[in-house]
């Protein structure tokens, strides 16, 4: 089965967690993942604010016009238990129809560290490009120093292709340099 990435907003039901799209509701607790200089520590200065009507329109406009517009897609990440309370955002973006690619990121509450949750998101995300949308490639640009977000990507099966040298300009950071990495359907599948 393949659709294209922007036909439907991700709804993904996987691994004890659910995957969709954010609502107002999510505002307090997306502040909070939003101002923690942990979970940033590694990640461009994207969405952060200590501001809840910065987040509410930040919401809108992700789940709205930059979904609408193809630019990108950030989904809330939630426990089946707790379905009402997100504990991570996951990223896609980057897509390219003609390659046949995307990439993918997250940003986990560090509340919710060391509980595999990064892993889980990896693993629902991969299934869903490859497997709905039917994508080849899937990629994420890690921080060399990032090495918990790098451990999560080899134990999915992503292979390390290089270091891309002051390539990418982050928010807050600047010029940066990043690992990158990626899995091809191929090697998904042999899986």
């Amino acid at each position: 089965m393949s659709k294209d990435l922007y036909e439907e907003f991700p709804y993904i039901v996987a691994n004890d967690i659910i995957i969709r799209k954010m609502t107002e509701n999510d505002a307090d607790a997306l502040m909070e993942l939003c101002s923690s200089e942990a979970v940033y520590r590694y990640a461009p200065d994207f969405m952060t604010t200590k501001n809840k009507k910065a987040v509410i329109r930040n919401i809108s406009q992700i789940g709205g016009r930059d979904f609408e517009k193809k630019l990108y897609i950030i989904a809330g990440v939630y426990l089946q238990e707790d379905p009402n309370n997100i504990i991570a955002t996951a990223e896609i973006f980057g897509y390219d129809k003609l390659v046949s690619m995307a990439e993918i990121g997250y940003r986990i509450n560090e509340r919710y560290w060391n509980r595999g949750i990064a892993t889980k998101v990896t693993q629902a995300l991969v299934a869903y490009l490859f497997d709905e949308i039917g994508l080849n490639r899937i990629q994420a640009k890690v921080m060399p120093e990032n090495i918990y977000s790098a451990k999560v990507l080899l134990k999915n099966g992503f292979l390390r292709e290089g270091l891309i040298r002051q390539g990418n300009f982050w928010k807050g950071r600047g010029v940066v340099d990043l690992d990158m990495y990626s899995l091809l359907k191929v090697d998904y599948m042999e899986k």
